[in-house]
């Protein structure tokens, strides 16, 4: 009985001291304060091709998300999100280019974008006129928030040359 007594108290003892390391470790937040020692700001540009009306909002959603922690972390974003490819049929207010199935998603991505549009650390929106043309749609139908540019792979070179890290999610 007490040899009983003694292995249950002992395995109740490396339960408690796990337990306790288990909670000290989430108990801590997560940071990013190595990689982000010494920056006052970061400038990215996002090149977004996701032609999924659910991959392409969880991407704006993760993108977003990240913006509010670098400001939570004493860092200021500037962003800029460049979308094309089958992205380029998402970021349009004509519904017959959706699929029938994407559109109730991209009124919610329209919806974000909106509202990242007016946020601190989002520089702007852009859509490439190539992929205008190459996905069939209109030039007069994206979205009011996204400005449209001549050609995608020139603007986001221009950025990274302008010191913009090239992100593409």
């Amino acid at each position: 009985m007490r040899n009983t007594s003694m292995v249950l108290f002992r395995a109740l003892r490396v339960l408690g001291v796990a337990a306790f390391f288990a909670l000290s470790c989430t108990a801590q937040a997560a940071d990013d304060k190595a990689a982000l020692a010494g920056l006052k700001d970061v400038k990215v540009a996002f090149d977004i091709k996701e032609g999924n009306a659910k991959g392409l909002l969880n991407r704006l959603d993760i993108i977003d998300e990240t913006r509010e922690s670098l400001i939570k972390q004493g860092v200021s974003p500037h962003f800029i999100l460049a979308f094309r490819g089958p992205a380029t049929k998402l970021v349009q207010t004509d519904p017959a280019e959706i699929k029938p199935e994407d559109r109730p998603m991209a009124e919610k991505i329209a919806h974000k974008i909106q509202q990242m549009s007016s946020s601190q650390g989002v520089d702007g929106f852009e859509q490439c006129a190539v992929a205008v043309r190459e996905q069939g749609t209109k030039v007069e139908k994206v979205l009011p928030q996204v400005h449209v540019v001549g050609n995608g792979f020139i603007s986001l070179m221009a950025y990274q040359s302008k010191g913009y890290a090239y992100i593409a999610p």
